[in-house]
C-alpha cells in the first residue's frame, strides 16, 4: 500500500514554474527530500552491501550487469539492482515524496523503478574510471516506449565539483541528433571518451547552440533529476573522501517494452529482459513489481 503525502511533503513538490524550468532545461534540483538520518542510513547500508550483505540476490546475472566486487580494486564502483538486493536501501528510495516529485516533473500519474545503481567514486584524481563521459540515458533504453523517463542522482553527502558531481548539459534534452548509429546503445564504459566529447560538440553545432555545462551542487538530503535525453557526465573526485551516491532511474506508468532492432537485425535488450516476468503476448514486463515496483501513483 502506497503512503499518501503529508502536508509538509507536499511543500517539497516542484512548483508549476519549476516544472516548466525542467521542461526547458532538462534538469532540476530538489528541496531536501531525505532527512540526514535517512541519508546516513543509505551510506551505512551501502557499506554493509560492499561487505557482502544481501537480503536477496539476483537469480541470474544479466550479460550487461554492472556489478563491482572487491577483486575489481579501487576503481569507480557501480552495482545495479541495489533496490532489489538491499531492503534498507530500497525502503528509503521508495519514499513516496521522491516518486511524487518525479511524477510531477514527468507529468505522469504513476512512477515505477526502472533501475538503481549504487556508485562509489574513490578519492583518486587520476583514476580513469572516475571520469564519466558525456552521454544520455535514453540511448541505453531503446527497448522502452517512453520518452518521459528520468533519473534522480542521490548523493549521500554534500556533493560539489571537487567531488566530481554530476554535470548537466543545459537544454540538451531538446536537441535533435545529427544521426545515430548502433554504438549509441552501448554503455559509455564501452566507448571512447574523446569520441563522446566530439559527438556532444557535433550535436550542439547541429542544433545551433553552445554546450552549457552546469555542475550540480547538491546539499545533503537533496538530489538532482534529469530527463532521459539530457546529456550528463562527471569529472574526477579531487576531494579527500569517496563520492557515494545512487543513480535512480524511473519510468512513468505508460512505459512498456518494445522490440528495437539494430542495423544488423539483432534486437536490443536491457538487463531486465532476462529477469522480469512476461506479458500475455510474450514481451518482457517492465511493470513486474519484483524488479520495477510502483513508488508513486495518483490513484492510490
Amino acid at each position: 500500500m502506497l503512503e499518501k503525502l503529508s502536508e509538509e511533503e507536499r511543500e517539497l513538490l516542484p512548483t508549476a514554474e519549476e516544472v516548466a524550468f525542467y521542461s526547458e532545461h532538462g534538469w532540476y534540483l530538489t528541496r531536501k527530500l531525505f532527512t540526514d538520518d535517512e541519508v546516513d542510513e543509505l551510506a551505512e547500508a551501502s557499506e554493509r552491501f560492499y561487505a557482502g550483505q544481501r537480503d536477496r540476490e539476483l537469480p541470474l546475472r544479466p550479460p550487461k550487469l554492472a556489478y563491482w566486487e572487491p577483486a575489481h580494486g579501487a576503481v569507480q564502483r557501480h552495482n545495479d539492482y541495489v533496490h532489489y538486493e538491499s531492503d534498507a536501501i530500497a525502503r528509503i528510495l521508495r519514499k513516496p515524496v521522491l516518486g511524487a516529485v518525479a511524477a510531477r516533473l514527468a507529468r505522469a500519474d504513476e512512477m515505477r523503478i526502472f533501475q538503481s545503481t549504487l556508485i562509489y567514486k574513490p578519492p583518486k584524481p587520476n583514476e580513469p574510471s572516475n571520469v564519466v563521459p558525456w552521454h544520455f540515458d535514453r540511448h541505453y533504453w531503446s527497448s522502452c516506449t517512453s520518452e518521459n523517463m528520468l533519473t534522480a542522482f542521490i548523493p549521500f553527502h554534500h556533493c560539489d565539483e571537487q567531488m566530481g558531481t554530476i554535470t548537466m548539459v543545459d537544454g540538451s534534452h531538446a536537441w535533435k541528433e545529427t544521426g545515430s548509429d548502433d554504438t549509441t546503445v552501448k554503455h559509455f564504459a564501452e566507448r571512447d571518451n574523446e569520441d563522446l566529447e566530439q559527438k556532444l560538440a557535433r550535436n550542439a553545432e547541429f542544433n545551433n547552440t553552445d554546450v552549457r555545462k552546469i555542475p550540480m551542487i547538491i546539499p545533503k538530503g537533496h538530489m538532482s533529476f534529469h530527463h532521459c535525453r539530457t546529456y550528463h557526465g562527471s569529472g574526477a573526485n579531487r576531494s579527500d573522501r569517496p563520492r557515494r551516491a545512487i543513480s535512480f532511474h524511473l519510468q512513468d506508468g505508460a512505459n512498456q517494452y518494445r522490440r528495437f532492432e539494430l542495423s544488423d537485425g539483432s534486437v536490443v535488450s536491457y538487463n531486465h529482459d532476462v529477469l522480469v516476468r512476461q506479458t500475455p503476448d510474450g514481451r518482457p514486463d517492465y511493470a513486474d513489481p519484483t524488479y520495477c515496483p510502483v513508488i508513486w501513483s495518483e490513484s492510490h
